[in-house]
């Protein structure tokens, strides 16, 4: 009974319910097979969901998306790289994964794929595909180059994020193997860090 909750979780995911419903229902039976009457529940809820308020912030970033799209954004940035006849969709794609690897190295992130890759990177890879091939490009060309798009940042992301001291990554391997009776230095976690964010790109 305990593990109720987590039950109604990969239920609720799998048939694909509402996410937050889901989530909510999950920690109102958590609750309940804990013996705490509701108030003490919603209690539980608020404050959990006050505390992490943060993690919403993302959802403020898609009205203001809409918005740049709406007023031209997107065509803004596919009539530029129309321009830039020699610009292919493989030299855009690794200088964004270089300019994504240098900005996380430092600790600056550009906001992922909601904020920088569907509202620009993508379109821009689609225009220089279109630039150079015409009417050639198909409809599963554009899902692969918005795929290619995505993987970019991805991986950009991934392989470059323990360059900066301070990244969460670095951390917890630093804490692990000094659990481990380990002195890491969480510079000396960087420098390894920094081979292979260059071996990447």
């Amino acid at each position: 009974m305990e593990l109720l909750g987590i039950a109604i979780i990969i239920i609720g995911f799998a048939l694909k319910l509402d996410t937050i419903a889901v989530v909510v229902a999950a920690g109102i039976a958590t609750g309940l097979v804990a013996k705490m009457n509701i108030v003490e529940i919603l209690n539980t809820l608020g404050e959990a969901f006050v505390n992490n308020r943060v993690t919403c912030l993302f959802m403020i970033t898609i009205p203001v998306i809409g918005l740049c799209e709406r007023y031209g954004l997107k065509a803004k940035a596919v009539m530029l790289i129309k321009k830039a006849r020699n610009l292919s969709v493989g030299k855009l794609l690794s200088g964004y994964t270089l300019l994504r690897e240098a900005t996380i190295a430092m600790g600056v992130t550009l906001g992922g794929h909601p904020q920088f890759v569907r509202p620009l990177v993508s379109p821009m890879a689609e225009g220089a595909t279109v630039a150079q091939c015409g009417d050639k490009v198909d409809e599963k060309d554009i899902e692969k180059i918005k795929a290619y798009s995505a993987a970019s940042d991805n991986i950009g992301n991934f392989f470059a994020q323990n360059v900066f001291i301070a990244n969460a990554g670095v951390l917890l391997i630093a804490s692990t193997l000094e659990g481990l009776g380990m002195q890491v230095d969480t510079l000396q976690v960087s420098k390894v860090a920094i081979p292979v964010a260059v071996m990447e790109w």
